[in-house]
This record gives C-alpha cells, structure tokens and sequence, in this order.
C-alpha cells in the first residue's frame, strides 16, 4: 500500500496535462492486461473516457483543452479512477455511470448489461434497406435491460409506439430512469415480461431484440470484467438457444403482416445455422463491426414456423 501511495505521490508531482494523465492511465491499463469491449475496445479511449469523467468534462473535449494544467485536486481524483479501473476490472461504464448508445447517453450500473449492441448502427440508418418504404409505427424491444434500443428507436422514429419488455424488474428500473433521462413520455412503455410471457396480444410492424444468447460454458469463460454484469442478461438462466427458439417461434403471432424482426445473437449464429439451415434469415454486414444480427421478414418467418411445427 506504502509502494502505490508513493508511485501515485510521484504521478501526481510529474505529470500535469489532461493528456499525460491519458497517456499514462493508457500505460497502466495496457501493463494491467485489462480487458474492453464496454464502449471502447482500446487502452487509450478507455483512459480518456475515464480521465474527462473524472474531471466533469464532456468526452468531445475539443484536442486543444487535452493540454490544461490540472489542480492537485483534481490529479488525485484522477489517479484514484484510474487506480479503480485496475483494482477492481470493473467496466467503465459502471464507474462512471454513463454510456453511449446510438449517440446517446444512458444510465447504466450492474443491475443492467452495458449497452453496446451493434444494432445501434441500424437504428442510426433508420433500418435501411431493410425496412425499404415501410415506416414502423408500433415497435418492440424485447429484452430492453437498461431501455437503450428501445429509447434510440422511440428517437429514430418518433411517430412510432415502443413497447419495451424485460423479465427482470431491476433492469426496467433502470429503464425507467433512461426514459426520463430521455423524456420519452408516453411513447416508450415498459412491461415486465418473459420474452412473450406477459405481453398483451397486439401485433408490430417491427421487433428489435438482443436477447441473452451466450451459452452459460461461454459466459463462465469471459474475462473479469463481463463477470460484473449481471449474468441473466448473457444467458437468461437457459441453455444455448432456447431463448433464441422462443423468441422465433413466437414472433409469428406478434408480427404484422409485413412486420420486420431483426434479432442479435452474436457467435451463436453458427449454432443456429447449424440447428435450422433451412431458417429464412439475412445476416446483416455491418460497417462497425460485429456478427450475428440477422432480418426475418414476417411472411417467412411465418411459413418456416408452420413448416417446424408440420414436421414435428
């Protein structure tokens, strides 16, 4: 303890710039062996987003305020988040409180998985060319967490109606403060169900779901700091694919005519494939990075439910 007072004495007397502190919080998390993927996938945008938090500062910071002398004051609170992020490997996000999604803000601590699904990349183009002419006025989010795909599609499209459902009744707390964060009023309603269990008969001109795909093998494996998050939201306390099933077995009777679902479920793809060949699904390039997320038409999902249940 004696050692990391006098190392952090010394930090404190030699570095001076917001910039330094980046720099130098990069080189520990790097000797650290930490891990991302909650928001940034390297060491230095993990310090700076941690370092700017720190100091109250907006993370669009323009380049040339990265050169402003800190008070001592200020260094310490800086050294005592970077300190932080090592000791315990908890996510950014959960230090900090903050997340972005879509481009936009949400609350977020361990009651809910961070949102970063790379389905923000298609809410942000409106859905397109999948949607094509189609201008969804009822939408669903199962699975919600901490509410982000549902609140960024209410934003995306705001004469649509947006049902948001989670089983668990932390993470629609959680949902609940980002709706008001968001002020989404009436638009965004949060029910608490097990993926259909729960939610009122009606029918939607678009599902949007990241529902937990990771096998629980999987999950055991991941690293410190994805144990954090609560473990529900990575496999729903079920095996493989079973939420995944339940999700595209039921659809047909909560899609539109011309409904849309577009589902996320990352490297498990491979199982599905392998499971359902035959499954009438597009899996969806996307420019930022990331595998899984695949676009049902109703109609076909329709006749590939009828034709599973058909042969038994």
């Amino acid at each position: 303890m004696a050692d990391a007072t006098h190392r952090d004495d010394d930090v404190a007397t030699s570095l001076t710039r917001i910039v330094d502190y980046i720099r130098w919080g990069a080189t520990r998390f790097v000797a650290a062996d930490l891990s991302y993927g909650h928001g940034s996938d390297n060491a230095i945008d993990e310090a700076a987003h941690l370092v700017l938090d720190a100091l109250g500062l907006d993370h669009h910071l323009p380049d040339a305020y990265l050169e402003s002398q800190l008070t001592p004051r200020e260094r310490a609170a800086v050294i005592a988040v970077i300190e932080r992020r090592i000791d315990t490997r908890l996510p950014a996000p959960y230090i900090t409180g903050k997340a972005w999604f879509a481009g936009m803000e949400f609350t977020v601590d361990e009651r809910v998985i961070v949102p970063r699904s790379p389905i923000a990349e298609l809410i942000e183009t409106g859905f397109q060319p999948w949607l094509g002419h189609r201008e969804p006025l009822s939408i669903l989010d199962l699975c919600t967490g901490g509410g982000a795909i549902a609140i960024a599609c209410a934003h995306a499209f705001p004469d649509a109606q947006v049902v948001a459902t989670d089983a668990s009744d932390d993470a629609l707390a959680v949902a609940e403060l980002n709706c008001d964060k968001h002020d989404t009023g009436p638009q965004v309603e949060l029910v608490r169900a097990d993926i259909y269990d729960g939610l009122a008969p009606q029918r939607f001109d678009l599902i949007v779901t990241n529902p937990p795909y990771v096998t629980k093998d999987e999950y055991s494996g991941l690293d410190p700091e994805f144990q954090h998050e609560p473990g529900f939201a990575f496999h729903g306390d079920a095996d493989d694919l079973d939420l995944v099933e339940k999700i595209l077995f039921g659809a047909p009777a909560y899609l539109a005519e011309d409904g849309l679902l577009i589902i996320e479920v990352g490297a498990s793809a491979y199982l599905l494939e392998a499971k359902y060949p035959d499954l009438p699904v597009t899996w969806i390039e996307l420019e930022r990075g990331g595998m899984g997320v695949g676009a049902l038409e109703a109609e076909d999902l329709a006749a590939w439910v009828d034709a599973q249940r058909e042969a038994g």
